[in-house]
């Protein structure tokens, strides 16, 4: 994949973007609150002074209109009022809390943790103690930041799905489109190598040669078979896993270096499995291949058939390099592959055949220094 350096710059400028809308919104969300809480403590205070003339009116003169009014206004921010001997002298808690003597407790040390208590003194003495905590709206403000980021996060994570959905959609289509143009193209010269085949029969030459031919003629009209079967849903039809596999393999197994040991090794006789030959062929040769390149043409190839619980287990095992637990999953991704040479497409292909068409599981079950293991899980229903 080739590096795009506008790309990335656009990419930058646009993380950075969101970074800075995200420290305003936060920003402006925290200096709205502290003004907030200042307003509400000028209002605390306030109250505190008019208490102050509810106790001074009692020594000298009548209580005002606006005092009585101050003090009957505050229903928003709970407080609690106490005289200097710790006793409760009054508070906005609701009436069922407020005889609760452990909760007005508990509420008093939560005030104090949310702002500075508010002193009353007359004449060089503390009368009484003001507690009061932050009103419902400053305690929703408080939060407000954190559901705001939350609601982007969740925008920004389905628009991210969308376009990879959508992009995965058009991937899906031109590699579709690109195969079955293969499979066209192909098509017409693979006609001309027939006529020309039979033609060479009826001249005075080994037949050997003929026959050799026409195996490869066979064997392009099966590749040619595979590339037009991709992005359609092809037809299935109960087939022996068993034949099926073992045809794949020994295909492979003639065509492979002398270096290379293959074993055949089945727990069942035959098994009828929905399946589209071409395809899941097509599949066992991808991964005994890649099986054979990870040994760089030298190793033991071993393959596995099983029955576990409602799946047939078909496992592959080869003597290369290993492949990184990290990679896993990224193998099987268009575009990642481990050689030097490779469009990482094979892998991508198999997962597609196996869990797509054939509604199978495909996976690594174990890899090490030692080998790799791959698996294909196939319904047996």
């Amino acid at each position: 994949m080739k590096f795009n350096p506008r790309k990335r710059t656009s990419n930058l400028v646009l993380l950075l973007s969101a970074f800075i809308f995200v420290a305003l919104i936060l920003w402006n969300t925290n200096s709205f609150f502290k003004k907030f809480k200042e307003e509400e403590r000028l209002k605390m205070e306030i109250w505190a002074t008019a208490q102050s003339e509810l106790i001074q009116s009692s020594v000298d003169k009548e209580l005002g209109d606006l005092t009585l009014k101050v003090l009957g206004n505050n229903t928003s921010t709970p407080m609690i009022l106490v005289n200097e001997e710790g006793s409760i002298k009054t508070h906005n808690i609701p009436a069922e809390l407020g005889k609760d003597s452990t909760y007005i407790q508990k509420k008093i040390a939560q005030f104090k943790s949310e702002n500075t208590p508010i002193q009353i003194i007359q004449g060089g003495e503390l009368l009484e103690t003001l507690y009061y905590g932050n009103s419902e709206v400053l305690n929703k403000l408080k939060f407000y930041p954190l559901a705001l980021l939350l609601i982007i996060c969740l925008f920004a994570t389905v628009i991210f799905f969308f376009f990879k959905t959508n992009k995965a959609s058009e991937q899906n289509k031109l590699w579709a489109g690109m195969a079955k143009e293969t499979a066209h193209q192909i098509g017409t010269p693979l006609t001309s190598l027939l006529g020309w085949n039979e033609l060479l029969k009826t001249e005075a030459i080994n037949p050997e040669i003929t026959k050799e031919i026409a195996k490869d003629i066979d064997r392009l009209q099966t590749i040619t078979e595979r590339f037009s079967k991709i992005g359609s849903m092809p037809e299935l039809k109960p087939h022996d896993i068993v034949e099926e596999t073992r045809k794949a393999y020994e295909y492979l197994k003639k065509r492979s270096s002398r270096l290379i040991r293959f074993s055949f090794v089945t727990e069942i006789d035959e098994l009828l499995v929905p399946l589209n030959p071409p395809l899941y062929n097509w599949s066992i040769e991808n991964l005994v291949k890649n099986g054979i390149d990870a040994m760089r043409g030298k190793g033991d190839i071993d393959l596995h058939i099983a029955l576990k619980d409602n799946y047939v287990s078909i496992s592959i095992t080869d003597t290369g390099h290993g492949i990184p637990k990290s990679e896993f999953n990224a193998i099987f991704n268009p575009g990642v592959t481990t050689k030097k040479r490779g469009w990482g497409l094979g892998l991508s292909l198999v997962k597609r055949i196996v869990e797509e068409y054939h509604k199978g599981k495909i996976k690594v079950l174990t890899s090490s220094k030692e080998g790799t293991v791959m698996q294909i899980l196939l319904k047996t229903k």
